[in-house]
């Protein structure tokens, strides 16, 4: 018999499904983005330009331990979706549970090694003698935490699967406000650095895994806690699975530690004395800048994928295209929207993070914020995409789009843009972009002959709702 959940996705029509998944979906990724905008604007103006770019070389290696569970989380979602879509809930249930094992015992390990080797690790991110001490002091405070926080990032994968995304939403608010309150009480109130600013991210995060976990352990939820039952070939499915995104976020990782080292060349050589450090800071409010945009499009994505998955499962290919078809429409709004909004208000948002008195950073972000900004007309296609081909077990094709997004492209352009200094770093990103959409109708094109062809199948046609 089915659930509620199940039901909602089996038969309810795609665009009212969008708005019920995918909105509260934006919410919550815009929510849980905004530790670090907040995070971002407390360094800058409060810490200054030296602070800003310590912290922009070490997150870097903070992200690629959030990734490690990603791999885990993602890559079990889809596979756990489907397994709901032929109504084999106890497959599902053990996956889930062998995943948040694997999610604890890799944070375990990865918050290890960030602590332990700390320091020649932010050497090896371009961290000079300058800003060694605040990169260090940042990363270690992080990894102290690492093995309750990172859980935070992915029971939002289950949550949303068993259908509490209300929930999900209000435990990612939440999450915010209580950063914000922490971000003061340290930084402002006890002043303390940097250490702070890690600390308040930490302790929110850990306190709101713990509430994450309520509904599952409480066994309120569709999935639920089994014994575990590992096997090779679900640890298999799980890293394909989740090796799209894991390999998005390292390589993207690789290449901000590349960037950041690019960038203290050619800032020294375009801003003089110091320069390198004002660019690596200048990176950093293009990266905050992007969330204020980028949870949008992937909350649209992401947020549909456990539905995409279930009917995949289910052989119901008619509803499938119907669901991705709105992710697409709305996901190319958002990517208008947020070019419109970061083209018309630089200085805006460039002034959230930059202090007043830092005025040739201030005008450089300016600058490239507006050359920026114009990576979101095609990143939404890029995005959508690969999310589509993640939810419907089809590692292969999101990994070709996640790794060259992340670092083929980027790389690639890094050397043809040398010559036109820092606004060719800006305008990479729009390169990048640009030629991950092309790729990406490449490879809909594929699928799509592949699902019209299923269609035409008598085994493979099931009943569809129109939009």
């Amino acid at each position: 018999m089915r659930t509620k959940t199940e039901e909602m996705y089996a038969t309810m029509r795609p665009w009212r499904l969008f708005f019920i998944v995918a909105a509260p979906g934006m919410i919550n990724m815009f929510a849980m983005s905004i530790y670090s905008i907040f995070e971002g604007i407390f360094i800058g103006q409060i810490l200054g330009e030296g602070a800003f770019a310590a912290v922009n070389i070490a997150m870097p290696l903070v992200f690629i331990n959030f990734s490690l569970a990603d791999l885990i989380g993602v890559g079990a979602s889809a596979p756990i979706s489907i397994a709901l879509g032929k109504n084999e809930h106890d497959t599902a249930n053990n996956i889930f549970s062998c995943s948040v094992i694997m999610i604890f015992l890799a944070s375990v390990f990865m918050g290890s090694v960030m602590f332990i080797a700390a320091e020649p690790l932010s050497r090896m991110m371009g961290a000079s003698d300058l800003l060694l001490d605040t990169a260090v002091r940042y990363l270690r405070t992080a990894a102290l935490c690492s093995p309750l926080a990172t859980i935070f990032f992915v029971m939002d994968n289950y949550l949303r699967i068993s259908g509490f995304v209300k929930t999900s939403m209000v435990i990612n608010i939440g999450c915010n406000l209580f950063t914000v309150v922490l971000l003061t009480f340290f930084l402002l109130g006890c002043g303390m650095d940097v250490v702070g600013s890690a600390l308040a991210t930490s302790i929110s995060m850990c306190v709101c895994s713990v509430v994450a976990m309520i509904p599952f352990v409480a066994r309120k939820a569709l999935l639920k806690f089994v014994k575990p039952k590992f096997s090779f070939s679900m640890i298999k499915e799980i890293a394909a699975c989740g090796s799209p995104v894991f390999l998005n976020n390292v390589s993207g990782r690789v290449t901000s530690i590349l960037m950041n080292i690019s960038l203290m060349t050619i800032g020294a050589e375009t801003l003089g004395a110091g320069g390198g450090q004002t660019a690596v800071a200048v990176y950093a409010v293009l990266m905050y800048s992007s969330d204020l945009c980028w949870p949008l499009l992937y909350g649209i994505a992401d947020s549909l994928a456990p539905a995409l998955g279930f009917n995949w499962g289910a052989k119901n290919y008619g509803r499938v295209k119907g669901i991705v078809r709105c992710a697409y429409i709305g996901t190319a709004i958002i990517g208008l929207v947020s070019t419109s909004f970061l083209f018309f208000c630089p200085d805006l948002i460039a002034s959230w993070f930059v202090n007043a008195e830092d005025v040739i950073l201030l005008e450089v972000s300016t600058v490239a914020i507006r050359l920026f900004c114009f990576a979101y007309l095609f990143r939404w296609i890029g995005v959508t995409t690969q999310s589509y081909f993640s939810a419907i077990g089809k590692p292969l094709e999101a990994t070709v789009i996640s790794v060259a997004t992340a670092f083929v492209f980027p790389i690639l352009l890094l050397g043809a843009l040398w010559s036109f200094g820092l606004d060719g770093i800006w305008f990479n990103f729009v390169g990048v972009n640009i030629l991950t959409a092309i790729l990406s109708v490449i490879l809909l094109l594929k699928l799509t002959r592949e699902i019209n062809k299923k269609e035409k199948q008598p085994e493979g046609i099931e009943k569809s709702i129109n939009l």
